[in-house]
């Protein structure tokens, strides 16, 4: 026997009736049923809508989220499960955290993710703080990807629906956090919140997921970028990796670390952008196996796996990593060079871009631990012979 309380459904000693939990509603199927699935488990339910960006534009603009459209979708379903609902006005926010950021990433020769700028600056930091004003024992969002309690707190393990995690988005979750959230659908597949969704008769059961970046009207990053920084799609040179200058371009804006189609040149070979040089203005042009690399530099580390990342670094740590959202992890080992960290990689990955993250997970096995991650600083190219002053590296 043992006097210890019985925990509730979200590892809390203390009876659903008596928790309150914050609900981030976004107005989309997943983060409603999270919001049903624990009012019908008796908790003290508080759904908080964020108003992240022009409501007017974005009424009936289809894929987007936290905005016209998905507040009043949100609305109704807290009114339809009888739970209190704010909506809270974070638009300047959202735009200096996030919408300038992106901005300035990309002036600057990066590919950000604006979504994982938005758990880390909006959703996990000052959604985080309102829940602890409104008096919650936890906040629950919809993201796909799971928590479970472990020796120092609590840990987070890549979602049951492969297809659906969202681990890669959220690397940047700190301990702290990870104390008060909990993601009721990590264990579960979409299928099923959709049915479930159906059976609580929710208006959004078949509401269409969010695809594209919300802030982006059709999907035009650039129009945004030369709308916020007048003058940044300045021309410059298309250079290829031996040298050769092949013609001109209209701004490097226009150009991502991979990119084959839309170059604006012929010279009878395929040729990739290998990489972005926004001092100089040129866009450096190669064969696809100059996209190759091992070495990833990284920056701004966020470690939440057990003992300290410095320490373990040191010694080299066999992981497994992921450079894109929508590749799987594979097999790499994180060293630390003085107060640097960089990992490299067992098998050469192509089109790995500044400013995307690079995440941590303890395998590459389908439900691993999430260790935490970095931005990607820069690139070394497996491929050398490379003309001096055009490193691939960014």
């Amino acid at each position: 026997m043992t006097d210890r309380p019985l925990l509730n459904s979200l590892d809390i000693a203390r009876p659903p009736a008596e928790t309150r939990v914050v609900v981030a509603m976004s107005g989309g199927v997943d983060s409603s049923v999270v919001a049903a699935l624990l009012k019908r488990e008796g908790y003290d339910v508080v759904g908080v809508t964020l108003q992240l960006y022009d409501h007017g534009a974005a009424i009936h603009r289809k894929g987007a989220c936290c905005a016209g459209q998905d507040i009043h979708d949100a609305r109704d379903v807290a009114a339809r499960l009888g739970i209190p609902h704010y909506v809270l006005d974070y638009e300047s926010r959202f735009r200096e955290k996030v919408i300038d950021r992106f901005a300035e990433s990309y002036v600057a020769g990066e590919t950000p993710i604006p979504c994982v700028a938005c758990n880390q600056h909006i959703k996990f930091h000052d959604l985080f703080e309102t829940a602890k004003d409104l008096g919650a024992d936890a906040l629950a969002t919809g993201h796909y990807i799971a928590s479970r309690p472990d020796a120092d707190g609590r840990a987070l393990y890549r979602a049951l629906d492969a297809g659906r995690d969202q681990s890669y988005f959220l690397f940047a979750t700190t301990r702290e956090q990870l104390d008060l959230l909990r993601f009721p659908l990590g264990d579960m597949p979409k299928a099923e919140v959709r049915e479930l969704a159906r059976e609580f008769g929710l208006t959004v059961a078949e509401k269409a997921d969010s695809q594209d970046i919300c802030f982006v009207p059709a999907g035009k990053y650039t129009d945004i970028i030369e709308r916020l920084r007048p003058g940044a799609a300045e021309a410059g040179e298309i250079v290829h990796v031996d040298g050769r200058v092949l013609g001109t371009h209209a701004g490097i804006i226009h150009y991502t670390i991979g990119q084959r189609k839309g170059l604006g040149i012929a010279t009878g070979e395929p040729l990739f952008v290998i990489r972005l040089d926004a001092v100089q203005k040129r866009v450096i042009v190669g064969p696809r196996e100059a996209l190759e690399t091992r070495r990833i530099d990284l920056r701004e580390i966020n470690w939440i796996g057990p003992g300290e990342i410095e320490a373990i670094a040191a010694q080299g740590l066999d992981i497994a990593v992921r450079v894109r959202s929508t590749r799987a992890p594979v097999p790499a080992t994180l060293h630390r060079d003085g107060s640097a960290l960089y990992v490299e990689l067992a098998q050469g990955e192509e089109g790995v871009s500044p400013g995307q993250a690079c995440v941590f997970y303890e395998s590459a096995e389908p439900r691993a631990r999430v260790l935490g991650g970095g931005f990607i600083r820069a690139t070394q190219p497996v491929l050398t012979g490379a003309a001096p002053g055009l490193r691939v590296s960014a």
